[in-house]
């Protein structure tokens, strides 16, 4: 059990993979949830929890614009939150399949950003529909809607990744090799016909966080990494170098491959795939990931 535990926390803290660090505060938070809320029920009667109430209250987003001046908080902790074991089940492979070809070609400094943003933009899709268009509004749907979990911004790391490599295929059970721009088109067909149903708020989400991905990847390709930037901000200056460690400096920044060359390759990935590249474009790829992580 120690060695699993171990096994978790190098997975979460050591490895540098910020899917596992979001993966992990996803599951503490259902698991931290749920059983207490058990707990009580076992006591109290089921059905009558006042954590469930509570968190129900309090952490999910809302439709209501006066309520949601009063829960300002939860157009970040609904991302965090699940409404059953199945729901945080499939949002957790697909970010962790999705979020490791993410990372395997972009790094891991844009993770957490695109999370953030793709629940952001899921939240505010949901909000404005609900309050401006005549569908929800001739029914005061917003009065009692609200939306829970992280598929918002699941998909926004689902559709950025398959608009950064639309012909790399992996295998699904029962089905076989698809390629990811597929997995996207049906992704997004299924939430916009899902809006005329029961879940209309989390479809309308849900395609608030793919526009979300899709944006974001166009624009890096353009060259305006908002996410990246965002980051920098947060970094501190490091200290100045000694002329010998300039030097060194200097020469290794001549190793590191020109941006240019770099945006041609994820153009060249977008249009014929990763198989497509040479050893010597992989190679460059590779060496830019790392400086990016470093």
């Amino acid at each position: 059990m120690s060695t699993l535990w171990q096994n978790i926390q190098y997975k979460i803290q050591q490895s540098g993979s910020k899917i596992s660090l979001l993966i992990g505060i996803n599951v503490i938070v259902f698991l931290l949830i749920n059983a207490t809320a058990i707990v009580e029920q076992l006591f109290s009667g089921f059905g009558n929890s006042a954590i469930l109430y509570f968190t129900n209250d309090y952490l999910l987003l809302p439709a209501s614009l006066p309520k949601l001046l009063t829960r300002f908080w939860t157009p970040i902790t609904y991302m965090f939150m699940h409404a059953g074991i199945f729901h945080i089940l499939f949002n957790m492979l697909w970010l962790y399949w999705m979020g490791q070809i993410f990372e395997e070609y972009l790094g891991n400094k844009r993770t957490i950003g695109l999370y953030i943003f793709g629940g952001l933009a899921g939240g505010l899709l949901f909000v404005a529909c609900y309050n401006l268009l005549p569908a929800f509004t001739n029914v005061n749907a917003a009065a009692t809607s609200t939306i829970v979990g992280a598929s918002a911004s699941v998909m926004a790391v689902i559709i950025a990744t398959a608009t950064l490599l639309p012909n790399y295929t992996i295998s699904l059970i029962l089905i076989g090799p698809v390629k990811l721009k597929w997995i996207a088109v049906f992704y997004i067909i299924i939430d916009f016909l899902g809006i005329a149903g029961a879940n209309a708020g989390g479809e309308i989400a849900h395609l608030g966080g793919a526009l979300m991905g899709f944006i974001y990847i166009k624009q890096v390709q353009r060259g305006n990494d908002f996410i990246l930037a965002i980051d920098k901000l947060f970094k501190k200056p490091k200290p100045k170098m000694t002329v010998v460690a300039n030097t060194t400096a200097q020469k290794r920044s001549h190793d590191l491959p020109r941006q240019d060359e770099i945006d041609r390759i994820l153009d060249k990935i977008s249009g014929s795939g990763y198989d497509s590249l040479s050893k010597q474009e992989k190679e460059t790829l590779f060496r830019a990931s790392n400086h990016s992580d470093g």
